[in-house]
C-alpha cells in the first residue's frame, strides 16, 4: 500500500468516526427531548390525579382507582427512567 492509499483510508476513517459521533450526539438529544416530554405528560397526568381526587366526594370509591393510576404512573416511569438512562461508562 502507498503512503497515498494509507492517507485516504486514515481520511475515510476519520471522516467515518465524526459521522458516528454526530450521530451519537443526535441520538443523545432525541433521547433528552423524550424525556422532557415524558416528564412533562407525567406531571400532567399526576395534576389530573390531583384534581380527580379533589373533586370525588366519595374517597372510598374513588380510591381504588387513585391507586391503579400511582401504580400506573410509577411503571411507566420506571420504564421511561430505564429507556433513558446513560450508560455510566460514556
Amino acid at each position: 500500500m502507498t503512503e497515498s492509499e494509507e492517507g485516504k483510508a486514515e481520511g475515510m476513517f476519520r471522516n467515518f468516526g465524526k459521522r458516528v459521533d454526530k450521530f451519537l450526539e443526535e441520538l443523545d438529544e432525541a433521547g433528552e427531548r423524550l424525556q422532557k416530554e415524558f416528564q412533562e405528560k407525567y406531571e400532567e397526568l399526576k395534576r389530573s390525579a390531583e384534581k380527580l381526587k379533589a373533586e370525588s366526594k366519595n374517597r372510598e370509591r374513588w380510591q381504588e382507582v387513585e391507586d391503579s393510576l400511582k401504580k400506573a404512573s410509577e411503571h411507566l416511569k420506571e420504564a421511561f427512567d430505564a429507556a433513558f438512562r446513560k450508560k455510566k461508562t460514556e
